[in-house]
């Protein structure tokens, strides 16, 4: 009978005869851009159905894609309440809770302080409004961006913070769902501090949020499993939508809000990292599934578990703390859509309609950017945020309007830096307050970067 640590040999042996690919989930997520883009090439040369609506192939990518963000933003409400509520109890054991918090919200003030100069800079030179071959006059969005929307959204609508929406399309009447993060967040941190204060009678309840949290990550991991076929529908989908053809009249903004979004992503990050004694190789290897995520899903909400986990597993980050300042970050901390875009879309928009900006107006941009995703939080989109931006300057509405072509190739690159961002704060607070692990930060990216805790045995 072969002894445990001949079997264990034999079994390493024989996982390491198998592609890389078929063992690793980077690889896997690589592999599934690349078969994504193919996909997307051969959808986009096949000819429209007979009926003169997209062919099987865009169906199908389409639907899997769509099916796949549907999965992972289920898991959001019940991972949110159950972490935020687990994080509270144990926070007990964390040392300057309130520190922790006040450093987050500072330290997104800052990254987007940073990346909203960049973004202002960007429009100077480039000067987008005035390389456009774009003519008419725009069209008001149906949705805009709101001051009070902040202490609105801070209010439960409901215990979950859903909303619903009806629509009547041809006579019918369809209700979808819809939640707010930050209403969820209130909620979760109501009951997670009423728990505390309950003492010794709520114990029975923390145990079951405990449980609860725990399957919803065995649940979250099974749907993670996923990406890679997620990632190429979703990829497929987008390339065969819109190719470069969309770009077209609005080829210089789009390449500005890119250049910017590469010098924060490429340059600002970085230079934070390095700042606080880190490395920059490890931590891009660590976030870099979610930032793939993001860049083909364009959501920061859908990308959320994934991120979480991430930031906890693979950078380092304390649970009690990632599963604070990660969902408050996914409606509150968007370099790429609040800060980048907004910039350089308002330079934009007051070229084309000639209207001057002075040093005020640049500066209330920069303070829009820094406080502005605030108070648009759990409402909180490019086109939203926008919205503020140009009724805090007075620049017409319609502007927006003006971007809507190209609005789906920049989100993939917002969002993406926009989930970086998200796990880079974290990181950095983690760091500086000395609670980081960084043992797991700095660890090789071998195998598997999702295994659980406690592997299962093999059979």
């Amino acid at each position: 009978m072969p002894s445990p640590a001949l079997s264990t040999r034999a079994e390493t042996t024989s996982r390491r005869r198998l592609p890389q690919w078929a063992t690793s989930f980077g690889p896997q997520i690589v592999t599934g851009l690349v078969v994504g883009v193919i996909l997307g090439l051969v959808a986009r040369a096949m000819p429209v159905a007979a009926d003169g609506n997209e062919n099987w192939l865009v169906g199908t990518v389409h639907t899997i894609g769509s099916s796949y963000v549907k999965l992972l933003t289920v898991a959001v409400i019940p991972l949110v309440f159950t972490a935020i509520v687990s994080s509270i109890a144990n926070l007990r054991e964390v040392a300057n809770a309130a520190r922790l918090a006040v450093q987050t919200l500072l330290w997104f003030a800052i990254t987007a302080f940073i990346a909203v100069v960049i973004g202002i800079v960007i429009g100077l030179v480039t000067q987008p409004g005035s390389h456009t071959t774009v003519t008419g006059a725009g069209k008001e969005p149906a949705t805009t961006g709101s001051w009070w929307a902040f202490v609105t959204g801070l209010v439960p609508s409901n215990f979950l913070g859903l909303n619903a929406k009806t629509t009547l399309t041809e006579g019918a009447a369809s209700t979808s769902l819809s939640f707010n993060v930050l209403q969820l967040l209130v909620v979760a941190a109501a009951i997670g501090i009423a728990a505390l204060k309950v003492g010794a009678k709520a114990e029975p309840f923390l145990q079951f949020n405990a449980s609860l949290l725990a399957i919803v990550q065995k649940v979250l991991w099974w749907i993670i499993r996923l990406a890679p076929i997620g990632t190429a529908a979703l990829i497929a989908n987008a390339v065969a939508t819109y190719g470069w053809d969309a770009i077209g009249s609005l080829g210089w903004f789009t390449a500005a809000v890119y250049i910017g979004l590469a010098i924060v992503f490429l340059v600002v990050y970085p230079v934070l990292i390095r700042a606080h004694g880190l490395s920059v190789r490890a931590f891009y290897s660590g976030v870099w599934p979610a930032t793939q995520l993001g860049f083909v899903s364009r959501s920061s909400i859908g990308t959320l578990p994934l991120t979480e986990r991430v930031t906890e597993r693979n950078l380092g980050v304390p649970r009690e703390y990632a599963s604070f300042a990660v969902p408050l970050g996914s409606t509150t901390k968007m370099d790429g859509c609040a800060a980048i875009y907004p910039a350089i879309a308002a330079i934009f928009v007051a070229e084309f309609y000639g209207v001057p900006l002075s040093f005020t107006d640049y500066l209330l941009i920069i303070v829009v950017s820094v406080i502005g995703s605030a108070a648009t939080a759990g409402t909180t989109g490019a086109t939203v945020m926008l919205t503020l931006t140009l009724s805090t300057l007075g620049l017409p509405l319609a502007g927006v309007g003006l971007l809507l072509a190209v609005e789906p190739i920049v989100d993939m690159g917002r969002t993406a830096v926009n989930v970086t961002g998200q796990a880079l704060v974290p990181t950095i607070v983690a760091k500086r307050e000395g609670i980081l692990d960084e043992a797991r930060y700095n660890a090789e990216r071998t195998g598997d970067p999702f295994e659980d805790d406690e592997p299962v045995a093999a059979k």
